[in-house]
């Protein structure tokens, strides 16, 4: 359905504060809880003897707080303002990172971490982005790719940054000093966000066809929960290099600083990539420009595994990087596009919460195989695997959409 839409309408310019305030938040929290805790493998193995399995169990623990807590608090943000949400967030991330330089026993690391998800990074993610794509009446997906961009650069320089403080510090004094500057950071930067004036966030007054739940061409529920399947098995696939990539760089022999730098360098690309995949949602249409990230790594991700030295390392992790990112951001804006504001940020947990189920899976079953097996190929394996499942499913909506509206161009 080809509905025409008045451009001329002035936004907000305080819309573009939201949006940076917000990427900047997403760089640290999400840098911090999606693959922070890569850079402590070997580490905590020297301190305690932990095989990387059970290491892999705190990343674990504290994306399944993320991924709970994102249902809970957007479903909270649909209800209260955004800025309260993230505040408690901020506050709960950084005294649990503190806390959890004080640990020893694992237990304890997947305790915090998992209310560190839950309570911190969970009400901070959600909302975020949920509010973003809510301020922008047209063009979502260029916004959502800044803000989402922000979140690439922190999971590339968390971890480089982690790496060098672990190597200076240790890593007790390591999480202690990303707690307090979670503390610094994200407290003042959750009282720039606001909610977008009623002429954005009301239905009533919205022209957009994403916003009238009449001309949506599937059900919410029903596209929440398709999205819902296909995310988890995208973000298995999308785990495996993001938790397991620095750990089989320091397993060719090259020591832990450039095994994070391939990272670093990696999400650098990965900013360029979700703000241009943001872009092409806009243009090509949201679920077209999520089916080509996904089949883009799909089909590199394995590739991995052929890498020797630093720089293939290095090249093939550009490569990588720009296709790969635009996945978090497409998966955003379809959510965004097909899902009406009054449900949005409820919806955008439910799918999220399956997207960090899916991460967590990956990444564990990455130190379950590694440690069965003693080397990766396996856990790469099962990542293309997961890839080719989530292209299937997200295929089967698109046919499905397209259907639906030529039915509905006929009514």
């Amino acid at each position: 359905m080809n509905l025409k839409t008045d451009h001329s309408t002035a936004e907000p310019p305080y819309r573009w504060v939201v949006v940076i305030a917000s990427a900047i938040m997403l760089a640290i929290s999400m840098g911090v809880m999606v693959n922070g805790f890569s850079v402590y493998f070997i580490a905590l193995k020297n301190e305690f003897g932990w095989q990387r399995g059970a290491v892999s169990l705190i990343n674990f623990s504290g994306l399944i707080g993320l991924a709970l807590g994102g249902v809970i608090m957007g479903r909270i943000a649909d209800r209260a303002t955004a800025r309260i949400v993230c505040l408690s967030g901020a506050i709960i991330l950084g005294i649990c990172l503190i806390a959890s330089s004080w640990a020893q026993a694992l237990w304890q690391f997947y305790v915090l971490f998992f209310v560190a998800g839950l309570m911190g990074a969970g009400a901070i993610f959600t909302p975020l982005i949920a509010n973003v794509g809510n301020w922008f009446r047209y063009g979502p997906g260029l916004a959502l790719g800044i803000a989402s961009a922000g979140q690439a650069l922190g999971q590339g320089g968390v971890p480089y940054a982690t790496a060098i403080m672990i190597g200076a510090f240790g890593w007790r004094d390591t999480l202690t000093i990303l707690g307090s500057i979670a503390l610094i950071t994200l407290v003042p930067l959750a009282m720039l966000i606001k909610q977008p004036p009623s002429t954005v966030n009301d239905n009533s007054n919205s022209v957009t066809p994403q916003d009238d739940e009449a001309v949506l061409p599937l059900s919410p529920n029903i596209t929440t929960a398709w999205l819902s399947v296909a995310v988890v098995f995208c973000c298995i696939c999308m785990s495996v290099p993001l938790m397991h990539l620095v750990p089989l760089i320091q397993d060719r022999g090259i020591d832990l600083d450039d095994a994070g730098s391939v990272v670093f360098v990696m999400l650098l690309v990965a900013i360029l990539g979700r703000v241009f995949f943001g872009k092409l949602a806009d243009m090509l249409g949201a679920i077209q420009a999520y089916m080509i990230a996904s089949l883009w790594q799909t089909v590199l991700v394995f590739g991995f595994i052929q890498m020797t030295t630093l720089n293939s390392f290095y090249i093939f992790a550009i490569i990588y990087g720009f296709g790969y990112a635009g996945v978090m951001t497409t998966i955003l804006v379809c959510v965004r596009v097909l899902i009406p504001v009054s449900s949005r940020a409820t919806a955008l947990g439910i799918v999220t919460l399956f997207g960090w189920v899916g991460h967590a899976i990956g990444g564990a079953q990455g130190g379950f195989f590694y440690d069965l097996t003693g080397n990766y190929t396996l856990t790469y394996a099962n990542a293309a695997i997961a890839g080719i499942v989530n292209l299937i499913i997200v295929g089967s909506l698109f046919i499905t959409i397209n259907r639906r509206r030529t039915k509905l161009e006929y009514i």
